[in-house]
């Protein structure tokens, strides 16, 4: 098994991020020299990087510390001449925007800079158009703040619970992002933004295989959302990505 780790968090290099990858895979695992700046200019040359090793091998599952890095995903594919509909698993919407976000914080509006929210801070230096709003099927998304909730009702995103799927999934070739915080906190302690309710592993890694299963999955992103550190919990979580990578 070939994959992609990206140990970051936004530009937070976590090397003890602490991801338990299956024995035996062939990974990848990148890393890059960040330049002073804000945010954005930061994730830029990480993107690039990530960009360019899914271009080479779209097919290569992609496991990182936050869903943003699903942009950089959606760059690679789009290099290597995929045109793909994103399905976005998450316990939160990640479309608030800077402006609206009572916390700022840059991992909240993943999906809305997939949109085209900001599109010159990462989408435009990637060479990415964004993505239209009736390409995308968020799923879950229990954990929603208010601007979200407006942004969604004017919105032709398509938001379904898990137990949809594969019935709802879009048309044509899929860029899925699993960001694991979706699962019940109980299911995966020492996530950074716990939202009650939510499915267990069993149920979660059932909905994931459906969708692998119709053949149309040209990009897979597994989203650690998690502190960093935690060995007490290394089983545990090696078990959840195992469960996920496993056809």
């Amino acid at each position: 098994m070939q994959l992609t780790y990206v140990p970051y968090h936004l530009d937070q290099h976590h090397p003890d991020l602490a991801v338990p990858l299956p024995a035996g895979a062939d990974v990848t695992e990148i890393t890059v020299e960040l330049p002073a700046g804000d945010v954005f200019a930061r994730l830029v040359p990480l993107y690039s990087a990530v960009a360019g090793a899914v271009a080479a091998s779209p097919e290569t599952p992609v496991v990182s510390g936050d869903c943003t890095v699903t942009l950089a995903m959606a760059a690679g594919m789009l290099r290597a001449g995929l045109d793909p509909s994103v399905v976005w698993i998450d316990a939160h919407g990640d479309v608030q925007t800077l402006e609206t976000s009572a916390s700022g914080y840059v991992g909240g509006t993943a999906l809305r800079l997939l949109l085209g929210y900001r599109r010159e801070a990462v989408l435009d230096r990637l060479g990415v158009a964004p993505f239209a709003s009736d390409r995308v099927l968020l799923v879950d998304a229990r954990d929603l703040d208010p601007p979200e909730v407006e942004f969604l009702a004017s919105s032709a995103v398509r938001r379904v619970p898990l137990s949809s799927l594969p019935s709802s999934l879009p048309e044509g070739q899929l860029l899925v992002n699993v960001d694991l915080d979706v699962l019940a906190p109980s299911a995966l302690p020492g996530a950074r933004y716990v939202a009650p309710g939510g499915p267990s592993v069993a149920t979660l890694v059932s909905a994931v295989r459906t969708i692998l299963a119709t053949g149309r999955v040209e990009g897979l992103h597994i989203a650690c959302t998690w502190e960093p550190g935690r060995p007490d919990l290394q089983s545990l979580r090696g078990e959840i990505i195992a469960e996920l990578l496993t056809p």
